[in-house]
């Protein structure tokens, strides 16, 4: 697939960005589940690293978003992935925001999008990764349906977590989608930790119940003061929270001021994050003073800034968005670079 990608991407991206998105998924799991699954396969860099009770076979993970019903996972662990994401999945299925919602700006490697959520609903994803073969490690991500209150946000993520905790080995609260109204207040004061406190309750019934410790991650907007990454690090650590994902896409458009698509509404991600991502990641962990391990995301587009998240006090990396303009060769590289600091 490494070698097939460059010369396949023209063709994908001639298409709408939403329908080429879906057809590369399927046209992965095809091949996947057929004799020519070997155009794919990619062994993962041999890179192991302990965290939360897990070894990851290497720090480079797939982010939320790429298969928001887990029903890609055997092809997409098929590619080298330390650790796959799925979701952001709610617990009743939503059609998400109208289209067209998903806008390239090949220019600066760069994606905007406005889904806000569409997925299948909790239960089919559960459906879906039972059928799955992947023995991977996999991150469930919970968001709150759209239609759902933001008083009662709070119970979306309880179900959701009651529902997939048996199935993850770590699940992450999204409330950095700027796709859902409301969602990023959740990040902040009070509102942050009535969230936090509900989640550590249900966690430990949770854990009792299935004999199991399921790590529950937080992940945060790159859109934040320091006085709020310093709030935010405060209300993780008196919560103990397991981790936290930074970050999340940027409302902030002046890096492509002026490129085809940059007013669209939704959240930009791609190689235009690298910087201001790290730098929040940076301080995060500045913060949180190792008592909360991180995952950076947001921009990695080669070996170096896959290389800058580490040094700026990630445990893990994730990738997206780049991933989609250069393919699988990405994760390996990313892999590798992160290895050679050993």
């Amino acid at each position: 697939m490494r070698a097939l990608y460059p010369f396949i991407r023209p063709l994908l991206f001639q298409m709408e960005p939403e329908a080429a998105h879906d057809f590369s998924l399927k046209m992965l799991a095809r091949l996947q589940d057929s004799p020519l699954r070997f155009l794919i396969a990619q062994t993962p860099v041999d890179d192991p690293f302990e965290l939360w009770g897990l070894t990851f076979p290497n720090r480079v993970g797939l982010a939320a978003g790429l298969d928001k019903n887990a029903r890609y996972l055997d092809a997409l662990g098929a590619l080298g992935f330390g650790f796959v994401e799925v979701g952001t999945v709610t617990p009743k299925a939503q059609p998400g925001n109208d289209k067209p919602r998903m806008f390239r700006l090949p220019e600066a490697q760069a994606i905007i999008n406005r889904m806000g959520f569409n997925n299948d609903g909790v239960d089919q994803l559960v459906a879906n990764l039972e059928r799955s073969q992947y023995q991977g490690i996999v991150g469930i991500n919970i968001g709150k349906n759209k239609t759902t209150p933001e008083e009662q946000a709070i119970d979306d993520y309880t179900v959701c977590m009651e529902k997939v905790y048996p199935h993850a080995d770590y699940i992450t609260v999204n409330i950095s989608s700027p796709n859902t109204p409301g969602l990023r207040d959740l990040q902040f004061g009070e509102r942050l930790d009535e969230l936090l406190k509900s989640i550590k309750a249900k966690q430990a019934e949770l854990a009792v119940a299935h004999q199991k410790q399921v790590p529950v991650l937080v992940k945060i907007a790159p859109d934040l003061s320091l006085a709020e990454i310093e709030q935010v690090a405060d209300s993780f650590c008196r919560f103990k929270i397991d981790g936290v994902i930074a970050t999340n896409t940027t409302l902030d458009r002046q890096a492509v001021s002026g490129l085809p698509y940059a007013s669209e509404a939704g959240g930009l991600s791609g190689r235009v994050l690298a910087e201001p991502s790290t730098q929040v990641l940076a301080k995060l962990n500045e913060c949180l003073k190792g008592q909360v391990p991180t995952i950076g995301v947001g921009g990695i587009h080669d070996g170096n800034s896959a290389v800058d998240k580490i040094k700026a006090g990630a445990s893990l990396v994730q990738i997206y968005s780049c991933f989609i303009y250069q393919g699988p060769a990405l994760i390996k590289t990313a892999a590798e670079a992160i290895k050679s600091l050993r």
